[in-house]
């Protein structure tokens, strides 16, 4: 059982980024592409700690989905999900369940680790390098 999950970690390393960067990439387009419609308010300042981080999301969640850049992409996702749950979220209460800062949370330490782990073996990095 174990050689089976070892064998599979990679690639379920390269799932966990792929998954993550096209959920990271919702929030970028909902923002600058207004697809999924409703998804944000449709008066959008881009010129905004929003509108900087929809940029983030949007060019870095595609970068993810491919798997190209992944490490420094996915440190600077990291960090920007740090700067956003220590701006948005904290202030309005400690516990993440009452500031509803649970999900942001989480992807800062996913990427964190994918940023550590590298990107897997189904990647553009994993084929540049060969």
């Amino acid at each position: 059982m174990e050689a089976l999950a070892q064998s599979w970690a990679p690639r379920l390393l390269s799932v966990l980024r792929i998954m993550s960067g096209l959920l990271l990439l919702q929030h970028g387009t909902g923002k600058w592409l207004k697809f999924p419609a409703g998804a944000y308010p449709p008066t959008f300042n881009v010129n905004s700690m929003p509108g900087y981080a929809g940029i983030i999301e949007l060019v870095c969640g595609i970068l993810l989905v491919v798997g190209l850049f992944t490490r420094p992409v996915a440190f600077i996702v990291s960090g920007m999900c740090a700067v956003g749950y220590f701006l948005v979220h904290a202030p309005q209460g400690f516990f993440p369940i009452l500031n509803k800062g649970e999900l942001i949370a989480l992807y800062c330490f996913v990427f964190l680790y994918i940023a550590t782990a590298g990107p897997g073996p189904w990647s553009l990095d994993a084929r540049r390098r060969k």
